[in-house]
């Protein structure tokens, strides 16, 4: 049975975090006893950061990633720019008006999306689990229980929400899955997806300002909390054996839309990939949308789907491009 809790747990303090955080992340290196299938991945979703954010805030991790991997700063989102029905997007491979969650906030009634996600294909494709940390309430409407995935959600009007805890549950959540007891969470092992949401810049720029410092301090917690769960990785020896992709439902500046105005051209937002089997210093030359973070996920795995979702995988950001892909690509 899956368990859905919220964040109660102590912060991440101290000067040897700190130090973690700014740490290089390793570089992709061509040699060929490297691993360039990894055993675990990192997706982490952030929301109101764009290319500037990384000098404003400043944002010296999500930096590294940039430098020792690939990336694009002109991916799009998708529209509405909300907070659920880009998740949903990111996680069914479908734009909104196929996956149709156009509201934003949780609603019962409603139930949960009907088209598979990416964590369905994770589990069919290779038996992959998958454990999934949500920093806002309306995001249980994604949170269908199943067997191979884990939920942690909490959200703004608990004043303990932060990055900084957030880190310190996924801390906590390794610590327990490690044992192999799980201690009541669903996956009983560490997962081989791990999604880490952090909205804040979102938030605090929208009430405090795109050009306050409270926005770019935002920033640099959440920056801060990537170095923080790259650094948990790498205790428990599986940085060297993980991908990293970072993106962002939305850019900074950019005002919610009403949903008269979702005619309107796309956000552009970040789209980065890092760390085992990607390219070093490499620019993405191709189109890249959210929607497709759930194919080059599962290309990262070299698993196989026959799903007819829209999601593509960014294939040029391999270091074996040259090996026959096993994720077929398909143009919208």
């Amino acid at each position: 049975m899956k368990t859905v809790s919220f964040i109660i747990t102590v912060l991440l303090t101290g000067a040897s975090a700190w130090a973690a955080m700014t740490q290089p992340v390793p570089a992709a290196s061509s040699t060929s006893s490297e691993q360039t299938v990894p055993d675990h991945v990192i997706l982490f979703v952030l929301e109101g950061v764009d290319q500037p954010a990384l000098k404003a805030g400043p944002m010296p991790v999500l930096g590294r990633l940039v430098k020792n991997g690939a990336v694009t700063w002109s991916a799009k989102t998708v529209m509405p720019t909300l907070r659920l029905p880009a998740m949903a997007s990111l996680l069914t491979g479908l734009p909104v008006e196929k996956h149709g969650i156009t509201w934003d906030a949780f609603e019962f009634s409603r139930g949960y999306p009907r088209p598979p996600t990416l964590f369905d294909y994770l589990d069919l494709g290779g038996g992959r689990d998958s454990a999934i940390f949500f920093m806002d309430e309306s995001l249980y409407q994604l949170a269908k229980p199943e067997p191979y995935t884990d939920y942690q959600i909490c959200g703004p009007l608990k004043p303990e929400c932060s990055p900084a805890r957030l880190v310190s549950y996924i801390r906590q959540y390794f610590q327990k899955a490690s044992s192999g007891h799980g201690y009541g969470h669903a996956v009983l092992s560490l997962p081989h997806l791990l999604i880490v949401h952090l909205p804040d810049g979102e938030r605090v720029g929208v009430v405090q300002g795109w050009t306050s410092k409270d926005y770019r301090t935002a920033l640099r917690s959440v920056d801060q909390a990537i170095g923080a769960v790259l650094e948990i990785f790498k205790e428990h020896g599986l940085l060297t054996r993980t991908t990293v992709f970072v993106t962002s439902l939305n850019g900074a500046g950019e005002t919610k839309p009403a949903m008269a105005q979702s005619a309107m051209g796309s956000s552009q937002v970040p789209w980065i990939a890092s760390g085992a089997g990607i390219k070093a210093g490499h620019a993405i030359r191709q189109p890249v949308s959210i929607v497709d973070t759930g194919a080059t996920v599962l290309r990262a795995f070299r698993l196989e789907t026959h799903t007819e979702w829209d999601s593509r995988a960014v294939e040029e950001i391999f270091r074996d491009t040259d090996a026959i892909s096993t994720i077929p690509t398909k143009g919208r």
